[in-house]
């Protein structure tokens, strides 16, 4: 069993998610955290605990480059100092869990605007030779600005130069996203199950 500090996120790994593996992680977390795993297929949630949030999503994966498109120069590396800010984009637009720590992570990146963020992206998981892009989220007032595309771009050219591949996860009626990331060279794997539940 794997699981990172509260501060940084939610999410938990077991090698088999049944009433064993469920059991185990009961003992070890604490009463009141929110917890989150994603499952390849529909997972039954022992009674013991209460199933906070639920959805669908793709998984996809980036398998060709965009040709003629590149990174805009107005993005910015995004550091501690800007976590409030970042905090404050993530909870108005859900692009998933974002706490204090989920920074350390590392490589999110962001645009200003009149020194607001208003669009950012970075990077989170790492399962072997793939890097997870996450947290794309871009302020309402600026959105079909393009701002999202150029961070991902960014995103995709450093995890290609780092010789990795990578992935990510959309919900499966996000059909805007969805039709922006295929355009960006990402297919759909699968179909993922995230669930997010606690203690009862």
């Amino acid at each position: 069993m794997r699981f990172f500090s509260a501060g940084v996120s939610p999410f938990v790994g077991l090698p088999e998610w049944n009433s064993y593996g469920f059991g185990h992680l009961y003992d070890v977390i604490q009463p009141e955290r929110r917890i989150a795993f994603m499952a390849s297929r529909e997972v039954e949630i022992p009674g013991e605990w209460d199933v906070v949030d639920y959805l669908k999503a793709f998984q996809m994966v980036h398998t060709n480059s965009a040709s003629g498109l590149s990174a805009p120069s107005e993005i910015v590396h995004l550091q501690n100092k800007h976590i409030p800010q970042m905090i404050a984009l993530t909870e108005m637009t859900h692009p998933g869990p974002f706490f204090q720590r989920t920074i350390e992570f590392g490589n999110y990146e962001g645009i200003f605007k009149d020194d607001e963020l208003v669009s950012m992206a970075g990077q989170r998981l790492h399962p072997g030779d793939y890097v997870e892009i996450s947290a794309v989220c871009t302020h309402p007032a600026y959105k079909g600005k393009g701002y999202a595309t150029g961070l991902i771009i960014s995103q995709v050219d450093k995890i290609r130069s780092a010789s990795a591949i990578p992935f990510l996860h959309v919900k499966d009626d996000n059909l805007h996203a969805i039709k922006l990331y295929k355009s960006l060279g990402f297919e759909v794997r699968k179909q993922m199950d995230i669930y997010s539940i606690r203690k009862k």
